[in-house]
């Protein structure tokens, strides 16, 4: 028997399990309230790619020293870009003498992609499972 992780329907798939995603039921007021921010966030190309670079860096921060370079932007404006990033909970950064580095809160990038994933389609004679409910074999 195959030892690969078995995914439980109907339960959340939020990090902090507040959140279902799009296609299993419809956000309410409160859920739609609390992620808005975090796509209005990534919906400027700058801090998508300032995402990108940060998340992809090795050591898995980076310097704002190797970020401003690469963007034909002054330095405050960057600057503004990662505020509103790090204000959106999707990075975080620590001063290190002069410069600053950031790095990517896995949390809050991992409950977006929740959201956003589509529920794994049954496979042909398979039954879905009750929520909370063990799947045969996974407490191998």
């Amino acid at each position: 028997m195959s030892k690969q992780e078995l995914r439980v329907l109907g339960q959340d798939d939020g990090a902090d399990g507040c959140c279902p995603g799009l296609l299993s039921a419809p956000l309410d007021e409160g859920q739609a309230a609390e992620l808005a921010p975090l796509f209005k966030a990534l919906g400027d190309p700058v801090r998508l790619r300032l995402l990108s670079m940060i998340a992809s860096g090795a050591g898995g921060e980076v310097c704002v020293c190797d970020l401003t370079p690469a963007f034909d932007l002054s330095q405050p404006t960057i600057s503004h870009h990662l505020k509103l990033l790090r204000q959106a909970g999707l990075i975080d950064s620590e001063r290190r003498g002069t410069w600053v580095y950031y790095r990517l809160v896995p949390e809050t990038t991992d409950r977006l992609a929740g959201v956003l994933t589509r529920p794994a389609p049954l496979e042909p004679g398979s039954v879905p499972l009750e929520p909370g409910s063990v799947p045969l074999g996974a407490a191998e």
